[in-house]
C-alpha cells in the first residue's frame, strides 16, 4: 500500500525571507538595509553607464533586434535629418526613483486639490524671496530677544523705584512724623506709574485678579447651598464663605490707557533704548553693566549700547 507524494506547496513571502536569513547566516554574512540599498543603487547606476550595445546578452535582446530591423545602428534616437544626423539629444532619459508607497501622480493630485481649496477661500500663492524671508525670520528672532531684555529692564525699573519709595518713607519718618508719606506703588493709581514699566504692573495685577476670581469661582461651586442668618456677623460669614471678598487692586486697571497703548506700539529697540537711558539719568545704572555708579558721568561705563559692551 502506498501513499501518492502530496503537491509541493507554493512559498510564501514570508518563509522566502526566513529561508534566505537562515542561508545568509549559515554563510555567516547577514547585510543591512543600508548595504542592501548601496549595493542596489551601485547596480542601477552601472546598468545605467552601461549602453545596450555593449551589455552583456544585447544579441539576444529582444528590443534591440526590432530596433535594428526599424534602421537603429546605435546613437541618438529620433528622426533623421537629410545629412544623416539626429535632431534629438543623446543623453537618456533620467531615472526617478519613486522610494514612497504612494501611486503614480499622487503628489501632483494633491498639489491640484490644495490650489482649488486656497482658490476657493481667497487665497492667492504668493512667491517669497528666500532673501526677505530669511530677513524677516531674523528681524522676528532679534525682536524676540529684545523684548525679553526689555521685561528684564522694566523689573529692574520697578524694583529701583520701589526701593527708592521705601528710602523716602525711612526719611520722613526721621524728619517728621506728620510729614505726608509717598504712596506705596501697589496703591497708586495706573497712570501714576512711569510708562516705561506700567505695562509690566497692569499685566500682573490683572493675573492675579483672575486667579483669585478663579479661585472664588471653583471654590463657590463646591459649596452646598446655605440659608441667611441674621444673627451671623462679618466673621461668621468668612468664615462660612458666605461673604464675597473684594480685592484690592490697583485704580483705573479697567480704564483704557492710550499712553501705554502708543508706547507699546514702539519698537522693542527703541522701548528697550528708553528704559536703558532712564535708569542711567535717573539712578545711574547701566542695565548693560548691571551695576550702578557714583556719579552721573558714570566712569568706566563702555557706552549706551549694548554692542560698547561686547
Amino acid at each position: 500500500m502506498t501513499f501518492d507524494d502530496p503537491a509541493p506547496q507554493k512559498e510564501t513571502s514570508l518563509q522566502r525571507t526566513q529561508r534566505l536569513k537562515k542561508e545568509s547566516l549559515a554563510r555567516g554574512v547577514i547585510k543591512s538595509k543600508a548595504q542592501l540599498a548601496e549595493e542596489a543603487a551601485a547596480a542601477r547606476e552601472k546598468a545605467l553607464s552601461t549602453s545596450m550595445l555593449e551589455a552583456p546578452g544585447a544579441k539576444k535582446s529582444k528590443g534591440l533586434a526590432m530596433m535594428a530591423k526599424m534602421g537603429f545602428s546605435g546613437g541618438a534616437l529620433g528622426k533623421q535629418s537629410h545629412d544623416g544626423e539626429s535632431s534629438s539629444k543623446p543623453e537618456p532619459i533620467k531615472v526617478s526613483i519613486k522610494e514612497d508607497r504612494g501611486g503614480i501622480g499622487l503628489e501632483s493630485e494633491k498639489k491640484r486639490k490644495l490650489n482649488e481649496a486656497m482658490e476657493e477661500r481667497g487665497i492667492k500663492t504668493v512667491k517669497i524671496d528666500p532673501d526677505e524671508y530669511r530677513e524677516r525670520v531674523r528681524k522676528e528672532r532679534e525682536d524676540e530677544r529684545l523684548e525679553k531684555q526689555f521685561h528684564a529692564a522694566q523689573r529692574v525699573a520697578e524694583r529701583m523705584d520701589e526701593e527708592q519709595v521705601a528710602h523716602d518713607e525711612s526719611a520722613s519718618d526721621e524728619e517728621s512724623e506728620s510729614a505726608p508719606r509717598p504712596k506705596p506703588l501697589f496703591s497708586r493709581p495706573l497712570k501714576s506709574i512711569p510708562v516705561l514699566y506700567r505695562g509690566l504692573v497692569r499685566h500682573r495685577e490683572e493675573k492675579e485678579r483672575d486667579r483669585r476670581m478663579r479661585h472664588d469661582l471653583e471654590q463657590s461651586l463646591s459649596r452646598l447651598p446655605t440659608y441667611d442668618d441674621a444673627d451671623e456677623d462679618d466673621d461668621d460669614k468668612m468664615a462660612l464663605g458666605k461673604k464675597k471678598t473684594v480685592y484690592v487692586t490697583l485704580e483705573d486697571l479697567d480704564e483704557e490707557d492710550e499712553e501705554l497703548e502708543s508706547f507699546n506700539a514702539l519698537e522693542p529697540a527703541e522701548r528697550l533704548t528708553r528704559l536703558v537711558k532712564h535708569l542711567r539719568e535717573k539712578y545711574w545704572y547701566c542695565f548693560w553693566c548691571k551695576m550702578g555708579y557714583e556719579s552721573s558721568e558714570m566712569d568706566g561705563c563702555p557706552g549706551v549700547t549694548e554692542e560698547d559692551h561686547d
